[in-house]
């Protein structure tokens, strides 16, 4: 399975490009003549996909579905993330954080967090 296969799976399965997050979703719509119809097709050949020609809710292109062989791909063969740096650690948290406070408030209110953690020991 080359790269581009493998990023076709993990888009149909809603993953970034390291495999991870939540499986909310299991398709992939294209039709014929697309350039990701031939690498659809292949991963069904393969086993990684299955198929539904003319899909009437794909507006009758083909709708492609993730098999259980395709999500153990997925899981064995993404990469590993790169390792983050503490400081490149703390930018994803507030990423994920997703508040309305900004980078430097948020540093700020984690602070405040640990030394109340660490007064009441």
């Amino acid at each position: 399975m080359d790269s581009k296969h493998l990023h076709i799976l993990q888009h149909s399965l809603g993953l970034d490009q390291y495999g991870r997050g939540t499986f909310y979703r299991n398709h992939f719509v294209t039709g014929e003549g697309s350039s990701d119809h031939a690498d659809c097709m292949a991963l069904v050949e393969a086993g990684y996909m299955g198929i539904r020609k003319n899909h009437p809710l794909a507006g009758g292109d083909d709708g492609f579905w993730v098999t259980e062989a395709g999500k153990r791909a997925v899981r064995e063969r993404s990469p590993s993330p790169p390792r983050l740096t503490r400081d490149q650690q703390r930018y994803q948290e507030w990423l994920n954080y997703d508040s309305s406070m900004s980078f430097i408030d948020y540093l700020k209110w984690k602070s405040r967090q640990r030394q109340q953690i660490g007064g009441a020991i």
